[in-house]
């Protein structure tokens, strides 16, 4: 599935890499011109999971090992340990612990789609086997059930760079909140949450988290790693005050969630006996198919590329978290790259100066010239101009000569996700007023908030509501709130009615707020029991979503 070329032999003769480099560092460059920029393609979104036959992608720690030690207790099967296996698939199989229910429709109808559309799962698969030798051996080491590493297969289609409309982004399609809570940096140079292995970690340390959370129970995990796990809790309360079971078959929970943990459950039938809905799935190899590779600070990564003897369409493959010219200068200082790739890179490197690794030219300024018109010609930020060259505000001197990082033509996908970063950043200057939201009929909460990209907790706190409460067709729902910079940080007056269940810290998590402050602001002692009905006034910043 993987083109061979990927693995061919990379040993190209090092003094004529050093010499191209060095020639293009000192070449000067002509006063820059307009590219042809290839047309971006269009990622794939998060389509509607109530529509039972799309599989949908959902929604400072130190960086893992990309070769972990195994696990303490490792699965055998007829005397094989998991590094023994021929086909990763294979040693998949034996890990798989998650609980099936044979008599549940929904898996039933994912699995018809899957079984019914081989040609998304070999594209998806294609695509994982970059990547699913590191997440399987991640799940193992944690002692974690194997079927998480087909996850991705419903959140993404293991696809690094695919985006959707409430702004999740990479395999494990992490919003941004949820990605700063787990350690993922996300700045102009780079986002973890497309690093194949700190997306990895934070996702497994979310899953995690839920689990120990809802009592081991590994659906209700998966499930809330969807739709948040206020939405769990509340739904698990409810029944629980009802007196009914608290499983996931059992609980009220949005329409995509519902369908989100059997389209796993599907995954898992289909994987253990892929014969049987007629489908050869095609082997992927049981052996890691890159390694972390040092790069002693920041490296152009079309340089990277030719001294690693890929092609640069290979190393943001897998290196998507970087969406620029080159790694980010604050780190982290490492690159993913194909095991047999790595030893020539480290020679390589070893021997260029700082200037040659970045891949800089020099750009005389002309009449007219401005330190934002030269960036945007060299598709690079402002500050990266002023900091190669140590310039100082004010305007340029024409006959200057510049440092400039020299002119690539990054990938489509890359240059897609450069735009979103910098459309946010122009998109969050213009937003100062007030949105409102009027909820059409069968609308929710949740539903608001995913389209609009908005944490549910935080669209809840906003208005005042539980992310369970039901909304009525005509209601308005507040999307942001008025900010500036002078007055960000101050709050406002909101009433929340205690529900069955609640607790003083489940409503501090809810409204992001501490039990000391809600107590304080409503006269209460750490003694005071809340009762059902009970309001209590909670202050919450003023702030978008």
């Amino acid at each position: 599935m993987v083109t061979e070329t990927i693995r061919r032999t990379r040993h190209a003769c090092l003094s004529s890499v050093i010499l191209a480099i060095c020639a293009c560092a000192h070449a000067p460059a002509e006063r820059p011109v307009a590219r042809t920029v290839e047309q971006p393609v269009v990622l794939p979104e998060r389509p509607s999971s109530a529509d039972p036959q799309t599989p949908t992608p959902p929604s400072a720690q130190p960086p893992l090992a990309v070769e972990p030690s195994p696990p303490a207790e490792p699965t055998q099967v007829a005397g094989l340990t998991p590094a023994q296996y021929a086909d990763l698939f294979d040693r998949m199989r034996t890990g798989f612990k998650l609980e099936d229910h044979p008599d549940q429709r929904s898996i039933d109808e994912q699995l018809n789609w899957f079984a019914s559309n081989p040609d998304y799962l070999e594209r998806a698969f294609g695509r994982a086997e970059l990547y699913l030798y590191h997440i399987v051996t991640q799940l193992e080491a944690r002692g974690m059930p194997l079927e998480i590493a087909l996850l991705p297969v419903v959140e993404s289609a293991f696809e690094p760079y695919a985006y959707s409309r409430a702004r999740a982004s990479g395999l494990w399609q992490f919003i941004p909140g949820t990605g700063s809570r787990f350690g993922l940096k996300q700045d102009w140079w780079y986002d973890g949450r497309r690093d194949i292995v700190e997306s990895t970690r934070a996702a497994f340390d979310y899953l995690q988290a839920l689990h120990d959370e809802f009592n081991g129970d590994w659906l209700l995990a998966i499930a809330a790693y969807n739709c948040g796990e206020l939405a769990v809790e509340h739904a698990v309360a409810v029944n629980r005050a009802a007196g009914k079971p608290i499983d996931f078959w059992s609980l009220k929970l949005p329409a995509e969630t519902r369908a989100y943990v059997p389209k796993l459950l599907a995954m898992k039938r289909l994987m253990s006996d892929p014969e049987t809905y007629g489908l050869s799935i095609s082997h992927i190899p049981n052996q890691p198919y890159f390694t972390r590779v040092d790069t002693r600070g920041q490296i152009n990564l079309k340089l990277a590329a030719e001294i690693a003897g890929i092609t640069p369409e290979e190393l943001y493959e897998l290196n998507p978290a970087f969406h620029r010219w080159a790694t980010d200068p604050e780190g982290p200082p490492y690159l993913l790259l194909p095991v047999d790739g790595a030893q020539v890179f480290k020679e390589n490197i070893a021997q260029l100066s700082e200037e040659q690794r970045m891949g800089l030219t020099h750009y005389t300024v002309h009449k007219g010239d401005s330190v934002v018109s030269v960036a945007h010609h060299f598709d690079t930020s402002v500050n990266v101009i002023r900091d190669l060259n140590g310039l100082p505000a004010g305007r340029l001197t024409v006959g200057t000569d510049l440092r400039v990082p020299s002119s690539v033509q990054l990938p489509a996908k890359v240059m897609l996700a450069a735009a979103r970063v910098d459309g946010k950043v122009r998109e969050n200057r213009r937003e100062r007023r007030v949105r409102i939201q009027v909820v059409r009929a069968g609308e929710s909460l949740w539903t608001i908030a995913r389209r609009h990209g908005i944490n549910v907790n935080t669209l809840a706190s906003m208005n005042g509501l539980h992310p369970g409460d039901t909304l009525r067709a005509g209601q308005r729902i507040r999307l942001s709130s008025s900010h500036t910079p002078s007055h960000a940080s101050s709050r406002r007056r909101v009433v929340y009615v205690v529900r069955a269940g609640d607790t003083l810290r489940q409503i501090a998590k809810l409204f992001q707020v501490t039990v000391s402050q809600i107590l304080a602001w409503n006269g209460m002692s750490s003694e005071t029991a809340i009762l059902k009905g009970q309001k209590l006034t909670i202050r919450v910043a003023s702030r978008g979503g």
